[in-house]
């Protein structure tokens, strides 16, 4: 990959250039936005005043849903939407996006009937747990709801099996098992997205750690939040995909606000060899005593537990406090009651803002997920339309960014070329359909490479169809294993570094791996990664000082605690 491929370019390189379209906000939304307007012809800028996926889009549930628990709200066009969606992904980007088979636990025939009827008709209804009857209502339709371009098996019940007889409270009798799917690196797919537009309009561009100040007449002024530097671009339409930020950066944008409310949802990452064997690749999706909504699956080698759902004023304070890290805790112990379950085995946490539709709700839980978008005309100030998006979810991105699309070309008074509706992303094309191709394209590759098979599949697991290029890359550098990462090499680390827009340490070990997630950095791997960073990008050692102090800090905050700011393995 050359340099003139790369969408990726610092603010003082913009100056005094134009765009049909400025994107302000790179999460999964506006990044959407950016693939499909550039798949149009579009020239579009993005920008983020943090790292790509830095917010709520590289803090999810990872789970790729239809949003089961909507339908007791009469949400019937969201979740068909969203379970469409769901299937369009599995079949889009089948490295990243897999089926996961759910459980959720029954321990009555008819309970919740009466407070799902009530939520159904519009009424609070205090929370009580859903018995074989409404559930298996649901999941019908469910099913049904989901029914397009479906890949995977209908809901089943049944009686509780012995070995989840033992596993759940002495008191779940049935099991309602469906299937709902999983992401295993959405920060990567976001990078996918961005390549993939540049590749269709090269005059597409992406800029991280650029905030825009302040937009006046078809002038927007960007600061570099890494120099200082300041530079201004021109744009015929301006697009507002900030998330939980909308409101804040309607401000700047000279837009209306109040559109927007947060909730934190809260995460832990468990090592915990024994809850994970006992799901035996499954999810459990189960009601806590307080009738919120909880989940638990194997994620890779570990545990994801999830999540809360707390009314937030200001996103960038939000933070993981210990009260909620008891309480998912203490839920896991009410569902698993034979497991035990503490403080120790966590290893990572990591919280995001969900941004819906400002609401008058009493409870979080009651706020629409849905989704829409809003233009705000020109003014006496800002000589451009503004183009909002309000709420949305990781699994609706794509149609949620189509609706936006659509909205800038009729701004634009430009057609629609072509849909994403069928199109792969990144290394989803080209994908090998069953088990036996994809041990042919290893086969293929190793051949070429000459890597080892582990390695290939390590390869194909995180990029896809793109695995064969990456490993004859690296096979020709030697692909020397990370001392403290085996599965990782020091190519690798270089690639990710020069060629996806890294300008922090924090950026390639917490989104552009799955290293901090997976609670596996330590002193020697920090400053291992550290040191290949610092030569990759050109740090001096008191930059990569500076960056590993950093970096270190944001993994302590995440309840790390094998990261010691006061390692010897810092270079001075």
């Amino acid at each position: 990959m050359t340099t003139d491929a790369l969408p990726y370019v610092r603010p003082s390189a913009l100056a005094g250039r134009h765009f049909s379209t400025v994107i302000v906000g790179a999460g999964i939304n506006g990044v959407g936005v950016f693939r499909d307007l550039s798949l149009q012809g579009v020239d579009c800028l993005i920008v983020d005043k943090g790292d790509f996926a830095a917010g709520a889009s590289s803090a999810p549930s990872r789970m790729i849903h239809g949003g089961l628990r909507y339908l007791e709200s009469g949400a019937f066009a969201l979740v068909a939407e969203a379970t469409r969606e769901r299937n369009l992904l599995l079949r889009n980007a089948p490295h990243l996006v897999r089926p996961l088979e759910t459980v959720v636990p029954l321990s009555s025939r008819f309970g919740g009937l009466l407070g799902s009827m009530l939520r159904f008709a519009g009424f609070t209804a205090s929370p009580g747990a859903r018995g074989v009857f409404v559930v298996a209502l649901g999941l019908r339709l469910y099913d049904r709801l989901g029914r397009r371009q479906r890949v995977m098996p209908e809901h089943r019940i049944a009686r509780a099996s012995a070995a989840d007889g033992a596993l759940f409270r002495d008191t779940v009798g049935w099991t309602a098992t469906y299937f709902d799917a999983w992401i295993s690196h959405p920060e990567w797919l976001i990078m996918e997205l961005m390549a993939d537009a540049h590749a269709d309009q090269p005059a597409s561009l992406a800029a991280n750690y650029c905030n825009v100040t302040a937009c006046r007449g078809k002038t927007l002024s960007l600061r570099d939040e890494i120099t200082g530097e300041t530079a201004e671009v021109t744009a015929d339409t301006v697009v507002n995909a900030t998330g939980a930020w909308l409101d804040r950066s309607a401000g700047v944008l000279e837009g209306a606000g109040s559109r927007v409310m947060g909730t934190k949802g809260s995460h832990l990452i468990l090592d915990h060899p024994a809850l994970r064997a006992a799901l035996d690749g499954r999810m459990v999706y189960f009601e806590a005593s307080d009738g919120r909504v909880c989940i638990v699956y194997p994620f890779m080698d570990r545990v994801l537990v999830g999540s809360t759902d707390i009314p937030v004023d200001d996103p960038d304070q939000a933070a993981t406090e210990p009260a909620e890290i008891d309480y998912l805790l203490e839920v896991l112990g009410e569902v698993f009651p034979r497991l035990r379950f503490a403080r120790g085995d966590v290893v990572y946490t990591y919280v995001g803002v969900r941004p819906l539709a400002y609401s008058d709700a009493d409870k979080p839980g009651q706020i629409s997920r849905d989704h829409a978008v809003v233009v705000d005309p020109p003014n006496a100030v800002r000589d451009v339309p503004l183009v909002c998006l309000v709420g949305g979810k990781w699994t609706t991105f794509r149609s949620l960014a189509e609706m936006a699309a659509n909205q800038v070309l009729t701004q634009l008074g430009r057609p629609r070329l072509r849909l994403t509706e069928t199109l792969a992303i990144g290394g989803g094309a080209d994908m090998p359909a069953d088990g036996k191709a994809r041990e042919q394209r290893v086969d293929m590759i190793q051949r070429r490479s000459g890597l080892p098979r582990e390695r290939i599949d390590e390869l194909m697991g995180r990029y896809g169809s793109r695995a064969g290029a990456l490993a004859r890359s690296f096979a020709s550098a030697g692909d020397v294993p990370l001392r403290h990462a085996p599965d990782y090499s020091e190519a690798e680390i270089r690639t990710l570094c020069q060629e996806t827009g890294v300008q922090h340490l924090a950026d390639l070990v917490i989104r552009r791996t799955l290293l901090a997630i997976r609670g596996r950095v330590t002193d020697g791997l920090l400053a291992e990664l550290a040191d290949l960073a610092a030569a990759a990008l050109g740090w001096t050692d008191t930059r990569r000082r500076d960056e590993w102090l950093a970096c270190a800090a944001i993994l302590r905050d995440r309840h790390f605690v094998d990261i010691d700011s006061t390692s010897s393995l810092i270079t001075t």
